[in-house]
């Protein structure tokens, strides 16, 4: 197994490059799912590294569960300095457990509280899958949900916008119901809590998910410009969600640089950058990055396996 082990946990830096290149030079969709789908399998990656470091140091431990056998020196001699990476991984798996239970729990509740505020409110139906909310407060967010979610939009909101820049609004909320984007959210969050080195492909999925509704919307209508303007006139009045983890219509961020991307020709919708590109060699670079961290894991799990069949009868 060897230094292997450790690996996984290092390889999430090979996605640090292409999270900002993504944001500026992919398609908003192909940037969100090639981002997510690199930040789950890294963290999965790192997380069965930490696996793997815990049952060398529970071995180790007085009084474990586990067969006697399992720490016989072989299995010990597994890990570089495994007396300190075992007990380490012990903490940091217990650390990666607590943070992602408390997202979890955080999620759920966020969602609950935003359903019950509907309450009283008309329910959705074939005609309308819009919940107005009698608040002076100017928001607008996708709260997804059995069927197919709702819009949520404050009166203060639809009052600031006019005719043209609500039906940007509410095309930008269905698209990010259709897309499913909160289940994308969810998962690099989930994967930054697993190692805080994929922090900076959360962030940019947020960013690349705004501008995929962004950019469902413009199609919808039609026209660029008036979603551009609808979304630069929600974000001036606009303070945020009353629930902070739902993406709002005007959310916290870069919107100068979503309106700017609205205000110029839609971008390229092709499925993979070219080599020859910095995009595409950042691409590269983190593909091979999380196909790395696979065979890391992959090789330390059977070498481990291997091990422990020896010292013990599996």
């Amino acid at each position: 197994m060897g230094v292997f082990v450790f690996l996984p946990l290092l390889f999430p830096l090979t996605a640090m490059p292409v999270a900002r290149l993504a944001e500026q030079h992919l398609h908003p969709r192909l940037a969100t799912r090639l981002l997510t789908a690199l930040a789950v399998v890294l963290a999965l990656c790192s997380t069965l590294c930490l696996v793997l470091l815990v049952v060398v140091g529970t071995a180790q431990l007085p009084g474990n569960p586990l067969p006697d056998a399992w720490s016989d020196p072989e299995v010990r001699a597994a890990v570089p300095y495994d007396e300190v990476a075992g007990r380490a991984g012990i903490l940091v798996l217990g650390a990666v457990a607590v943070a992602c239970a408390a997202t979890l729990r955080r999620h759920r509740a966020v969602h609950r509280a935003a359903h019950r505020a509907l309450t009283g409110l008309p329910g959705p139906d074939a005609a309308s899958d819009v919940a107005v909310v009698p608040d002076p407060d100017p928001y607008a967010y996708a709260l997804p949900g059995a069927p197919r979610g709702r819009v949520v939009v404050s009166t203060g909101m639809l009052d600031s916008l006019d005719a043209r820049e609500r039906g940007a609004l509410l095309a930008h909320e269905r698209a990010h119901l259709a897309g499913r984007h909160h289940r994308f959210l969810l998962a690099v969050r989930l994967a930054a809590r697993a190692n805080p080195l994929l922090r900076p492909l959360q962030g940019a999925v947020a960013y690349t998910a705004e501008r995929w509704a962004d950019e469902e919307a413009a199609r919808a209508l039609g026209d660029r410009r008036a979603v551009a303007r609808a979304i630069g006139r929600a974000a001036l009045v606009s303070r945020g969600t009353p629930l902070p983890v739902l993406t709002g219509f005007a959310a916290p961020g870069p919107v100068p640089r979503r309106v700017a991307a609205l205000l110029g020709p839609a971008p390229a919708d092709r499925t993979w950058p070219p080599a020859s590109t910095v995009v595409g060699l950042a691409v590269w670079t983190a593909a091979m990055g999380a196909a790395g961290s696979a065979l890391s894991s992959a090789n330390a799990t059977v070498t481990l396996f291997l091990v422990l069949k020896a010292a013990t009868a599996l």
